[in-house]
């Protein structure tokens, strides 16, 4: 069943087209990775799923479970959150505050949902520790773990990996595919790790300053856009 359908989308960015005519459909369970060079679109793109930018024509819609919000989205870290001073248990219990609403306290439900994200992340003996005392690695499960909290179906995810060593990185990766296909958790990810993207996602979305491709990942990796941008042509 398909969560999200975007058909025929023009994104614009301080009156400028950055994207048109794109047309893709997100289904549960799939892993789709967004890439491409720099001005393509992509993070306008995610603004646009989320809400936050509205399209210049065409449309994105959204099944019933993601039209009231449950989009857990992961943004690209920045210096003052590194910084955050909370423990790592706020942190992630933030995650559930539009279920709060207008409550002072969060429910025993939301605190239960908040550990056993955690835990699924393998940060639950961190719970009482100052999240900005965390390493880099350590702080991006906080921070996913905190979009789980607020995620129905769907987990967006901006770069999450950026800034982080290869080692770290290989053990991010491995937690987003275990969510995936583990947890039946359907991800959309933005990354210039095209060689990742190509080797685990389901589907790719290829933004180019002229147009876009739409495929599985297998037809994506047969093709001549992934072989020339891989290559390095048109590359950032």
């Amino acid at each position: 069943m398909a969560l999200i359908e975007c058909k025929n989308v023009c994104l614009s960015y301080d009156n400028v087209v950055v994207a048109e005519d794109l047309s893709f459909s997100v289904n549960e369970g799939d892993f789709l990775c967004i890439v491409g060079e720099n001005g393509s679109g992509k993070s306008t793109l995610v603004k646009a799923i989320l809400g936050l930018k509205s399209v210049s024509s065409g449309s994105i819609d959204f099944s019933k479970e993601l039209s009231d919000g449950g989009i857990g989205y992961l943004p690209q870290q920045t210096t003052t959150q590194k910084d955050f001073p909370a423990s790592v248990f706020e942190v992630v219990l933030s995650g559930c505050l539009k279920e709060k609403k207008n409550r002072i306290f969060f429910s025993k439900k939301e605190k239960q949902i908040a550990c056993e994200n955690m835990k699924k992340l393998d940060i639950l003996g961190f719970k009482n520790k100052c999240y900005r005392e965390l390493s880099g690695g350590q702080q991006q499960r906080v921070l996913l773990a905190r979009a789980l909290c607020s995620a129905n179906k769907l987990l967006l995810l901006d770069e999450p990996v950026s800034g982080l060593d290869v080692v770290v990185t290989a053990e991010f990766y491995s937690l987003i595919e275990k969510l995936n296909r583990e947890y039946s958790m359907t991800v959309i990810m933005v990354s210039h790790d095209i060689l990742y993207a190509a080797s685990h996602a389901s589907h790719i979305l290829h933004l180019k300053k002229n147009g876009s491709y739409f495929s599985k990942a297998e037809e994506y990796t047969a093709s001549d856009i992934f072989n020339s941008f891989k290559d390095g042509v048109g590359n950032d």
